[in-house]
Protein backbone atom coordinates (compact mmCIF):
# COMPACT_ATOMS: atom_id res chain seq x y z
CA UNK A 1 0.00 0.00 0.00
CA UNK A 2 1.29 3.19 -0.76
CA UNK A 3 1.76 6.33 1.60
CA UNK A 4 -0.85 8.02 -0.18
CA UNK A 5 -3.53 5.57 0.05
CA UNK A 6 -2.09 4.78 4.00
CA UNK A 7 -2.91 8.49 5.08
CA UNK A 8 -5.80 8.48 2.94
CA UNK A 9 -7.17 5.79 5.22
CA UNK A 10 -6.05 7.38 8.45
CA UNK A 11 -7.99 10.02 7.51
CA UNK A 12 -11.05 8.43 6.79
CA UNK A 13 -10.87 6.84 10.12
CA UNK A 14 -10.32 9.63 12.14
CA UNK A 15 -12.89 11.78 10.37
CA UNK A 16 -14.90 8.70 11.51
CA UNK A 17 -14.03 8.63 14.86
CA UNK A 18 -14.59 12.14 15.32
CA UNK A 19 -18.28 12.45 13.69
CA UNK A 20 -19.86 11.83 17.45
CA UNK A 21 -20.06 13.61 20.61
CA UNK A 22 -17.30 14.46 23.24
CA UNK A 23 -16.93 10.57 24.80
CA UNK A 24 -16.46 8.98 21.16
CA UNK A 25 -13.81 11.68 20.47
CA UNK A 26 -11.94 11.36 24.28
CA UNK A 27 -11.38 7.94 22.90
CA UNK A 28 -9.64 8.80 20.23
CA UNK A 29 -7.49 11.66 21.95
CA UNK A 30 -6.57 9.09 24.77
CA UNK A 31 -5.76 6.15 22.40
CA UNK A 32 -3.14 8.81 20.62
CA UNK A 33 -2.27 10.66 23.82
CA UNK A 34 -1.54 7.57 25.91
CA UNK A 35 -0.86 4.39 23.57
CA UNK A 36 0.83 6.11 20.55
CA UNK A 37 2.76 9.37 21.51
CA UNK A 38 2.88 8.54 24.76
CA UNK A 39 2.09 12.23 26.12
CA UNK A 40 0.17 10.88 29.28
CA UNK A 41 0.27 8.15 31.34
CA UNK A 42 -3.03 6.61 31.93
CA UNK A 43 -3.08 7.63 35.26
CA UNK A 44 -2.90 11.29 33.89
CA UNK A 45 -5.54 11.02 31.59
CA UNK A 46 -7.97 9.47 33.98
CA UNK A 47 -6.87 12.76 36.09
CA UNK A 48 -7.98 15.10 33.28
CA UNK A 49 -11.37 13.35 33.09
CA UNK A 50 -12.01 13.95 36.45
CA UNK A 51 -11.20 17.05 36.29
CA UNK A 52 -13.53 17.67 33.29
CA UNK A 53 -16.16 15.90 34.35
CA UNK A 54 -15.97 17.55 37.92
CA UNK A 55 -15.53 21.74 36.41
CA UNK A 56 -18.40 23.20 34.68
CA UNK A 57 -17.65 24.01 30.73
CA UNK A 58 -18.02 20.52 27.93
CA UNK A 59 -16.48 17.50 28.61
CA UNK A 60 -14.21 18.06 25.45
CA UNK A 61 -11.93 20.42 27.26
CA UNK A 62 -9.65 17.30 28.30
CA UNK A 63 -8.50 17.78 25.68
CA UNK A 64 -6.76 21.24 26.88
CA UNK A 65 -5.15 19.29 29.71
CA UNK A 66 -3.60 16.75 27.33
CA UNK A 67 -2.58 19.72 24.80
CA UNK A 68 -0.99 21.53 27.84
CA UNK A 69 1.09 18.38 29.02
CA UNK A 70 1.82 17.06 25.71
CA UNK A 71 3.49 20.39 25.17
CA UNK A 72 5.11 21.14 28.44
CA UNK A 73 6.73 17.86 27.90
CA UNK A 74 8.24 18.45 24.48
CA UNK A 75 8.72 22.20 24.52
CA UNK A 76 11.39 22.50 21.78
CA UNK A 77 13.39 24.85 23.14
CA UNK A 78 10.86 27.09 24.52
CA UNK A 79 10.28 27.69 28.15
CA UNK A 80 7.80 24.40 29.29
CA UNK A 81 5.23 26.69 30.88
CA UNK A 82 5.48 29.02 27.66
CA UNK A 83 5.54 26.20 25.21
CA UNK A 84 2.47 24.38 27.65
CA UNK A 85 0.57 27.53 27.53
CA UNK A 86 0.75 27.84 24.10
CA UNK A 87 -0.33 23.85 23.34
CA UNK A 88 -3.29 24.51 25.59
CA UNK A 89 -4.32 27.54 23.32
CA UNK A 90 -4.08 26.26 20.44
CA UNK A 91 -5.59 22.78 21.11
CA UNK A 92 -8.62 24.54 22.32
CA UNK A 93 -8.94 26.84 18.82
CA UNK A 94 -8.61 23.87 17.10
CA UNK A 95 -11.28 22.03 18.86
CA UNK A 96 -13.65 24.54 18.71
CA UNK A 97 -13.09 26.76 15.88
CA UNK A 98 -14.01 24.02 13.48
CA UNK A 99 -17.31 22.77 15.06
CA UNK A 100 -18.47 26.56 14.27
CA UNK A 101 -17.18 26.57 11.15
CA UNK A 102 -19.44 22.98 10.43
CA UNK A 103 -22.47 24.67 11.92
CA UNK A 104 -22.74 27.81 10.04
CA UNK A 105 -21.44 26.16 6.68
CA UNK A 106 -23.97 23.36 6.78
CA UNK A 107 -26.97 24.99 8.66
CA UNK A 108 -28.60 25.53 5.37
CA UNK A 109 -28.49 22.15 4.10
CA UNK A 110 -29.73 20.06 7.38
CA UNK A 111 -33.31 19.80 6.20
CA UNK A 112 -32.66 18.83 2.91
CA UNK A 113 -30.00 15.97 4.33
CA UNK A 114 -32.54 14.67 6.67
CA UNK A 115 -34.66 14.02 3.52
CA UNK A 116 -31.83 11.71 2.13
CA UNK A 117 -31.89 8.20 3.09
CA UNK A 118 -28.75 6.62 1.96
CA UNK A 119 -27.13 9.41 4.34
CA UNK A 120 -29.63 8.87 6.96
CA UNK A 121 -28.75 5.22 6.57
CA UNK A 122 -25.00 5.91 6.96
CA UNK A 123 -25.42 8.23 10.07
CA UNK A 124 -26.68 5.53 11.76
CA UNK A 125 -24.26 2.88 11.21
CA UNK A 126 -21.95 5.66 12.59
CA UNK A 127 -24.14 5.92 15.32
CA UNK A 128 -23.65 2.07 16.47
CA UNK A 129 -20.22 2.30 15.85
CA UNK A 130 -19.88 5.50 18.55
CA UNK A 131 -21.49 3.30 21.01
CA UNK A 132 -19.08 0.48 20.68
CA UNK A 133 -16.65 3.39 21.18
CA UNK A 134 -18.11 4.72 23.95
CA UNK A 135 -17.92 1.25 25.31
CA UNK A 136 -14.34 0.67 24.74
CA UNK A 137 -13.66 4.20 26.71
CA UNK A 138 -15.73 2.95 29.99
CA UNK A 139 -13.87 -0.38 29.93
CA UNK A 140 -10.34 1.19 29.35
CA UNK A 141 -11.14 4.32 31.75
CA UNK A 142 -12.45 1.12 34.32
CA UNK A 143 -9.19 -1.16 33.89
CA UNK A 144 -6.83 1.81 35.02
CA UNK A 145 -8.78 3.30 37.59
CA UNK A 146 -9.56 -0.03 39.59
CA UNK A 147 -5.88 -1.21 38.79
CA UNK A 148 -2.93 -0.32 40.01
CA UNK A 149 -1.12 -2.40 36.80
CA UNK A 150 -2.52 -3.65 33.94
CA UNK A 151 -0.63 -6.11 30.98
CA UNK A 152 -0.77 -6.25 27.07
CA UNK A 153 -2.39 -8.75 25.68
CA UNK A 154 -2.07 -10.00 22.04
CA UNK A 155 -3.49 -11.81 19.61
CA UNK A 156 -3.92 -12.38 16.01
CA UNK A 157 -4.97 -9.36 14.99
CA UNK A 158 -4.45 -6.81 17.56
CA UNK A 159 -3.76 -6.56 21.88
CA UNK A 160 -6.04 -5.57 25.04
CA UNK A 161 -5.17 -4.61 28.44
CA UNK A 162 -5.56 -7.36 31.06
CA UNK A 163 -5.79 -6.14 34.82
CA UNK A 164 -3.12 -7.32 37.21
CA UNK A 165 -5.90 -8.61 39.91
CA UNK A 166 -3.51 -8.30 42.64
CA UNK A 167 -3.09 -4.49 42.01
CA UNK A 168 -6.71 -3.65 42.29
CA UNK A 169 -7.82 -0.61 44.52
CA UNK A 170 -10.46 -1.18 46.69
CA UNK A 171 -11.40 2.13 47.71
CA UNK A 172 -12.05 3.10 43.90
CA UNK A 173 -13.89 0.02 43.44
CA UNK A 174 -16.47 1.01 46.33
CA UNK A 175 -17.29 4.01 45.08
CA UNK A 176 -17.65 2.89 42.16
CA UNK A 177 -20.20 0.61 43.09
CA UNK A 178 -21.34 3.16 45.25
CA UNK A 179 -22.36 5.81 43.22
CA UNK A 180 -23.60 2.73 40.54
CA UNK A 181 -25.93 2.44 43.18
CA UNK A 182 -26.59 5.86 43.56
CA UNK A 183 -27.62 7.07 39.95
CA UNK A 184 -29.44 3.23 38.56
CA UNK A 185 -30.94 2.36 41.67
CA UNK A 186 -31.66 5.97 44.03
CA UNK A 187 -32.07 8.00 40.73
CA UNK A 188 -29.39 10.58 42.34
CA UNK A 189 -28.37 13.14 39.93
CA UNK A 190 -24.98 12.91 38.37
CA UNK A 191 -23.80 16.14 38.95
CA UNK A 192 -24.61 14.89 43.28
CA UNK A 193 -22.89 11.76 42.85
CA UNK A 194 -19.61 13.46 40.87
CA UNK A 195 -19.66 15.96 43.61
CA UNK A 196 -19.61 12.77 46.62
CA UNK A 197 -17.21 11.19 44.84
CA UNK A 198 -14.86 13.94 44.52
CA UNK A 199 -15.08 14.82 48.06
CA UNK A 200 -14.67 11.19 49.28
CA UNK A 201 -11.80 10.69 46.97
CA UNK A 202 -9.96 13.52 48.07
CA UNK A 203 -10.56 12.82 52.21
CA UNK A 204 -9.53 9.61 51.43
CA UNK A 205 -5.92 10.36 49.77
CA UNK A 206 -5.44 13.19 52.54
CA UNK A 207 -6.45 11.33 55.70
CA UNK A 208 -6.10 6.99 55.02
CA UNK A 209 -3.75 6.48 51.97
Amino acid sequence: MSAGSQGRGNMKARITRVWARGYAVLAYVAQEAVETYGWLKPGEMLDGLGMAETTPGPLIMVTQFVGFLAAYRDAGGLNPLVAATLGAILTTWVTFVPCFLWIFAGAPFIERLRGNRALSAALSAITAAVVGVILNLAIWFAIHTLFGRVRSVSFGIGSFDVPVPGTINLAALVLAVLAAVAVFRFKVGVLQVLAACAVAGALYVLFVQ
